[in-house]
C-alpha cells in the first residue's frame, strides 16, 4: 500500500531501523535516532542498486516520488540512475566551489593578517578585476589561459603592477583551494613571467637642501585646514608612511616619553614600530591637540571625526601649494629623509629601522628594535634641527658629523 504523509509523519523510531515501502522501488528508511531517509532501489543488468533521495521532511513524499520518476526515465533510456546521480552531486558540489565562494572564504581566513587598508584594497581589486569574469565558475574548471585573459585586461588599462598583484592573490586563492581539497593544482604556476614587470618607478620627492627648505616654508604658510597643515608639518619630522600618518591615534602618542608607538596591525611589515618624537614633532602635536585631542584620531577626517583624514588630503594640499605630480608626494617625505640621512653618514641600519623596512631575520629584527632606539632618538632630533636650519635658509652643517661625537 502506498505511503501517506500522515503515516510518515507519525512513524516512531524503534530499537532497530525499519523500512516503510511506497511503490515502484521507493521506500523510507526509519533509523533508531528518528531520522527518515528516502531510498530508491532499481535494477541494472540484473543487479540491484540503490540511491539516496534525501531526508524527510526536507524532501516531501511528493518530491521523493518526482525524483524516482525522473530516474525511471533515465533507466528506460538505458542510463544508470546511480551514475546520473553521481554526476548531479558533482555538479552541485562544483556550484558550491566557485572561484568567488572560495576567494571569500580565503579572505575571511587571512583577514586578520592585513591592515584595514590592505584588506580593503585586496577585496576591492578582486571584486573589480576578477569576480566579474571568473567568480561564478567552479575553481577546478578555470584554465591558465582563462585566468591570463582576465589578468591581461587589468594590464591593458595601464595598471601593470596591479595586474601582477591580482595574479599573485589569485595564486594564493588557488593554493588555498588545493589545501582544502577543492582544486587539484595552482594554475597560476603556469603563468609565471606572463606579465612583464613595469618600469621601476620612484615616488616623486625633493632631495636638494635648498628645495627642501622652500617646501618647509611653503608648509608653514599653508592656509588650508589646520588639521592638514599639522599633518604636513609632522610628515617630514617622522617620515612614516602616509597611511600610518593619517591613521595616527592619540592613544599611540606618549608625550612624556616623546614616542609614537604604532601597533603591528597598522604597519606594512606587521611589526610594532616606535617613532622617537623630536621637540619639533611634539610642538606640532601640542598645536593640534586642542583641536582633535578629545577624539580618536590625531588627524580626523573633515566630514567625520570618527574616520581618519582622507588619503588624498596631504597630496591635494601639496598640489594647492604648487607642487606638481612629478615633484612631491606624501610618500616622498620618506624618500627625502632616507636620501639625505644616508648622504649625511647615518648608519644604514639606523635609518632603515626608522623607515620601518622589514628585517627578514626575526632574531636580528628584535635585536635591532632594542639596540637602535637610542641612536634613532638622537638621529630624529638632529634631523628635526637640520630641517629647521633648512627652513631658515642658513648655513647647514651635516647632521651626523655634528652629533656623532656628542
Amino acid at each position: 500500500m502506498p505511503l501517506t504523509d500522515p503515516a510518515i509523519r507519525n512513524a516512531s523510531p524503534r530499537e532497530k531501523q525499519f523500512t516503510m515501502f511506497d511503490a515502484e522501488g521507493l521506500f523510507l528508511l526509519v533509523l533508531p535516532n528518528g531520522s527518515k531517509l528516502w531510498r530508491w532501489k532499481f535494477r541494472v543488468d540484473g543487479r540491484e542498486k540503490r540511491i539516496s533521495l534525501g531526508t524527510y521532511p526536507k524532501v516531501s513524499l511528493k518530491e521523493a516520488r518526482e525524483a524516482r520518476d525522473r530516474y525511471q526515465i533515465d533507466l528506460r533510456a538505458g542510463v544508470d540512475p546511480a551514475a546520473a546521480r553521481k554526476v548531479e552531486k558533482a555538479d552541485e558540489q562544483a556550484q558550491g566551489e566557485t572561484f568567488q565562494i572560495i576567494a571569500d572564504e580565503w579572505f575571511r581566513e587571512y583577514r586578520h593578517t592585513w591592515t584595514d587598508h590592505t584588506a580593503e584594497t585586496i577585496i576591492s581589486r578582486l571584486r573589480m578585476d576578477v569576480f566579474p569574469y571568473l567568480g561564478d565558475k567552479p575553481i577546478k574548471e578555470i584554465s591558465p589561459p582563462e585566468l591570463l585573459a582576465v589578468i591581461r585586461r587589468v594590464a591593458a588599462r595601464g595598471a601593470v603592477e596591479t595586474a601582477r598583484r591580482d595574479l599573485q592573490k589569485c595564486g594564493q586563492i588557488f593554493r588555498y583551494a588545493v589545501a582544502t581539497g577543492r582544486a587539484e593544482r595552482d594554475v597560476t604556476a603556469d603563468l609565471r613571467g606572463a606579465i612583464a614587470p613595469p618600469a621601476k618607478r620612484h615616488f616623486a620627492s625633493i632631495h636638494e637642501p635648498r628645495e627642501v627648505g622652500e617646501l618647509l616654508r611653503a608648509i608653514d604658510a599653508y592656509r588650508g585646514s589646520p588639521v592638514t597643515r599639522c599633518a604636513l608639518k609632522l610628515a617630514p619630522l617622522t617620515f612614516v608612511r602616509p597611511g600610518e600618518l593619517r591613521h595616527a591615534e592619540w592613544t599611540e602618542i606618549d608625550m612624556e616619553a616623546a614616542e609614537w608607538r604604532i601597533p603591528a596591525e597598522r604597519m606594512k611589515m606587521r611589526e610594532k614600530h616606535t617613532v622617537p618624537l623630536s621637540r619639533q614633532a611634539l610642538a606640532v602635536l601640542e598645536e593640534i591637540h586642542p583641536l582633535t585631542g578629545a577624539g580618536r584620531y590625531v588627524f580626523p577626517g573633515g566630514r567625520s571625526a570618527a574616520r581618519p583624514m582622507s588619503e588624498n588630503a596631504v597630496l591635494a594640499a601639496l598640489r594647492r601649494m604648487g607642487y606638481a605630480q612629478g615633484e612631491m608626494t606624501g610618500h616622498g617625505f620618506r624618500s627625502m629623509a632616507s636620501t639625505i640621512l644616508h648622504e649625511q653618514g647615518w648608519p644604514s641600519d639606523v635609518v632603515e629601522r626608522q623607515l620601518a623596512h622589514g628585517e627578514r631575520n626575526k632574531v636580528k629584527a628584535s635585536y635591532n628594535f632594542a639596540q637602535h632606539l637610542p641612536e634613532r632618538r638622537k638621529m630624529m632630533q638632529a634631523w628635526a634641527d637640520y630641517l629647521d636650519a633648512l627652513r631658515e635658509g642658513g648655513k647647514v652643517v651635516p647632521i651626523f658629523k655634528a652629533t656623532a661625537g656628542e
